[in-house]
């Protein structure tokens, strides 16, 4: 089994992407269930192939669905938001809520979601609302989250206008990486501020030479408590020749996130604008981590498709060598434990960069409770006799 070098990778200009594939199979059995959309069922299409021919492909997750699903990993439980102990130290920002005394101090604070478990990141509406405020020490600050950030950024704020002069990318790239790098590998859109970044890591989950098999199931309701009754009903399976997740990781947009300006004096200290070579290698093992874990961990998305990796190996370039799921972005937990202090920094008053302290790198916004839980409407109305009948024969 083979390894990677993440910095022989990027120091590699001609090496413009890495492409690993991973071969799943079924744990029991031909049949897996894809992902399946209302009205249309499994999407399975014609795909040409050299010799004129066309070959049935199904597609087992969309990239949406595999970008989730890599998301999901950094968790260590996707019910109560732990991080991963391997991230422990990586910047992230939570969302809390709670009760604040006049003083403003938290007296009680609930985790409500991160942007971790958020789907547009760091530009969700939990952290950029005028309503989210930063949490400083133990107390909400009048700060908002999105305004510090733009302040970070170094956007003028122009309305529907703002966007980023050339110079300002540096910045964006930084402090996006200092509040959540996980935003870079998976890319982020802030509209009002006209970023637009690209994912870094994007996958792909298919099925060749595909074949639908229609099977049927029915429901038993023995007390009769139900509208349904008896009813029988049909579920789609699929066969196919091979079942493959590709993983392409963009090289060349890591290196664009910064840029080596060193002066050639013998002895100048190491100068970048953007991230430096040691933030954009994390980056780089935090993509290669999550492919690991992902195919390391039963892949089984679906009740009926359970999946196993019986094989990973790099495509892209000249390489064609077997890889151990299990070992990839092994390194990791030694850049976090060797190199912590220097890939997150801050500027002081005096505009002097000094490190963020481990305790320090997850940032709290605080949204009131009022503004958060809101109850929702019941569409049935309670009769007058108020036994919750809603007068309806059908539902008997």
């Amino acid at each position: 089994m083979s390894t990677l070098n993440t910095t022989a990778l990027l120091a590699d200009a001609n090496t413009h992407r890495l492409v690993l594939q991973a071969t799943l199979v079924p744990v029991t059995g031909d049949l897996f269930q894809p992902a399946g959309f209302p009205d249309i069922g499994h999407v399975i299409y014609d795909a040409p192939r050299p010799d004129g021919s066309k070959e049935k492909v199904c597609v087992v997750d969309s990239a949406a669905s595999m970008a989730n699903h890599l998301e999901a990993v950094s968790l260590a439980s996707k019910e109560t938001l732990e991080l991963h102990p391997d991230l422990d130290g990586i910047p992230f920002v939570q969302c809390v809520t709670g009760e604040k005394g006049e003083d403003g101090k938290l007296t009680k604070s609930e985790l409500v979601v991160s942007t971790l478990s958020e789907g547009h990141r760091l530009a969700s509406s939990y952290f950029l609302d005028d309503k989210s405020k930063v949490v400083e020490g133990d107390k909400v600050s009048e700060k908002n989250f999105g305004a510090v950030l733009r302040e970070a950024f170094g956007i003028r704020d122009l309305g529907k206008k703002t966007h980023p002069l050339p110079g300002d990318w540096w910045n964006v790239f930084r402090t996006i990486f200092r509040y959540d790098p996980n935003s870079l590998v998976h890319g982020i859109l802030f509209p009002a501020m006209g970023i637009k970044l690209s994912r870094v890591l994007t996958a792909h989950h298919e099925a060749f030479g595909a074949d639908r098999v229609g099977l049927s199931g029915v429901k038993f309701d023995k007390l009769g408590k139900t509208t349904s009754g008896q009813p029988i009903f049909s579920v789609d399976k699929e066969t196919a020749r091979e079942i493959r997740a590709t993983f392409v990781i963009d090289l060349s947009l890591i290196r664009s996130f910064g840029r080596d300006v060193t002066k050639k004096e013998q002895g100048a200290p190491k100068t970048f604008l953007g991230l430096t070579d040691d933030q954009k290698c994390f980056l780089l093992e935090l993509a290669l981590w999550k492919i690991g874990q992902l195919l390391s961990s039963p892949y089984k998305f679906r009740s009926g498709c359970d999946l196993k990796c019986s094989k990973l190996v790099q495509v892209s370039g000249k390489s064609n060598d077997d890889l151990a799921p299990e070992k990839l972005g092994a390194g990791l937990k030694d850049l976090l434990a060797t190199k912590g202090d220097s890939l997150w920094q801050e500027k002081n008053e005096k505009g002097e960069s000094t490190a963020i302290q481990k305790d320090k790198r997850i940032t709290k916004v605080y949204w009131p409770s009022e503004e958060l839980f809101k109850a929702g409407k019941d569409d049935n109305k309670d009769t007058e006799n108020g036994d919750g009948d809603s007068g309806d024969d059908s539902a008997d």
